[in-house]
């Protein structure tokens, strides 16, 4: 049985952040993929969505300028586009993997863990200091008749011919800004919500907004609504509802993400974990000693993002290589929904404090300064959430909302008042920056 150092079980964002951190270091390190080289983000996540969302974004840009100085509006061709997505991304797994291999071993397979010291892949037997499970998450598929004619988000992102007629069942980030993309692309497109509204994360008021906004672009929902079976019928598929049928050439599930654990023979362990992952302590350390999970594999209140699985990465470096002995404390986490507009927040929820007190809310409609005005943006409303005085809370709804809310991360996240800020940042005019020194007076 070969022993190693470390034994990191995946290669996601968080596994890859810690796996560069050790290659600068002596130790022996094995790693251990089963799926694509890079995890989710890289391959279908994150990083093509984004890129994709910007010829998207400058299509719906286009449309909204008609008749304000365009004249003829950006169309786009989804199969273009999406064969310069796979010529950029399709190579990214390999290249990872070599990048891996020139300092670590690796092993092409699925982990499984015989015991509380030992995983075995492709029959190989293996023991380490420190076993680190960053296996991630992967999509979920609801259990109902026809499920074999539901595509998650990794088919669609490399759908090389755009369906005429999509459905999507779900509206949390994935659903929404999924749709935003084919519905920019020419698609029909029905959203199927199982509550009454869609992203759960922002104020009422920013859901309603952007709801509102893709909607008068033609994409339908339908509120409270449950799917019941997928079925092929005479000219394409039906889906059925508690509320009707819909008819679709092509249906997104979009319902969600789960813990990647069913392949890691847990129950042969004495790890514990629960529906939303693998619980871990202050030091990320499962509830076996020497074994320890990052990423989006673990169960934590803080939004599993890319951002964040690597924060634990190089957390869990320092810490295993005595450069810090205390508990992860985490930073203030930005977040956004790439949809049209987009919806960005961070801190405190003004929903949740709207009755308290101890919290003012300031509510500012963005629409009359210059640069949105000229983009024609006439929903951008950001919302401040003070307490003391202090900036607690920002979210926005609007054309720029991630780039306008990563402008206030840094004054909560390091508690600068509005006097030091006007003190010390001149910012670019005239940019939401500039108005930001204003924007502190509560």
């Amino acid at each position: 049985m070969k022993k190693y150092d470390d034994i990191l079980i995946g290669s996601g964002p968080a596994a890859y952040k810690m796996s560069n951190l050790l290659a600068k270091t002596d130790r022996k390190v094995l790693v251990i993929e089963g799926f694509e080289y890079g995890g989710t983000c890289p391959n279908y996540g994150c990083e093509p969505k984004i890129f994709l969302e910007g010829a998207a974004r400058t299509v719906l840009q286009s449309q909204q300028l008609l008749g304000r100085g365009i004249s003829q509006p950006a169309k786009l061709n989804w199969e273009a586009l999406m064969q310069t997505k796979l010529n950029r991304f399709d190579s990214w797994p390999a290249e990872t993997r070599e990048i891996i291999k020139k300092t670590h071993d690796v092993e092409d397979g699925y982990a499984n863990f015989i015991d509380n010291r030992t995983v075995e892949v492709n029959n190989h037997r293996y023991q380490a200091d420190h076993i680190i499970i960053a296996t991630g998450q992967a999509p979920n598929l609801l259990d109902i008749p026809g499920k074999e004619y539901l595509h998650t988000s990794y088919d669609l992102l490399s759908l090389k011919k755009l369906p005429q007629r999509i459905a999507v069942i779900g509206a949390g980030f994935v659903g929404l800004e999924l749709a935003t993309l084919v519905a920019a692309a020419g698609a029909e497109v029905t959203i199927v919500v199982h509550s009454d509204r869609a992203l759960r994360e922002f104020t009422t008021k920013e859901d309603e907004a952007l709801v509102k906004a893709m909607k008068q672009r033609g994409i339908r929902f339908s509120f409270n609504t449950e799917t019941q079976t997928v079925a092929q019928g005479e000219n394409g598929l039906v889906v059925t509802t508690d509320h009707g049928e819909i008819q679709a050439d092509y249906v997104l599930a979009a319902t969600g993400r789960h813990p990647n654990i069913e392949k890691l023979g847990l129950e042969n362990t004495d790890i514990k974990y629960d529906r939303h992952g693998i619980q871990v302590d202050g030091h990320l350390m499962t509830t076996v000693n020497g074994i320890y999970a990052i990423g989006d594999v673990i169960s934590r209140k803080q939004p599993k993002l890319t951002p964040v699985a690597e924060f634990e990465g190089q957390y869990l470096f320092d810490y295993l290589t005595n450069k810090t002995e205390q508990k992860i404390i985490y930073p203030t986490i930005g977040q956004a929904a790439f949809t049209f507009p987009e919806v960005a927040r961070a801190g405190v929820n003004a929903d949740e404090v709207i009755d308290d007190s101890q919290y003012q809310v300031k509510t500012v409609s963005l629409k009359y300064g210059s640069l949105y005005a000229g983009q024609n943006d006439q929903i951008s409303t950001l919302t401040l959430v003070f307490k003391d005085h202090q900036l607690v809370g920002v979210s926005e709804v609007g054309d720029y909302a991630a780039d306008d809310v990563n402008n206030f991360l840094p004054i909560i996240g390091l508690d600068i008042s509005g006097a030091e800020y006007r003190q010390k940042v001149m910012t670019i005019y005239p940019t939401l920056g500039d108005k930001v020194a204003g924007l502190l007076l509560p």
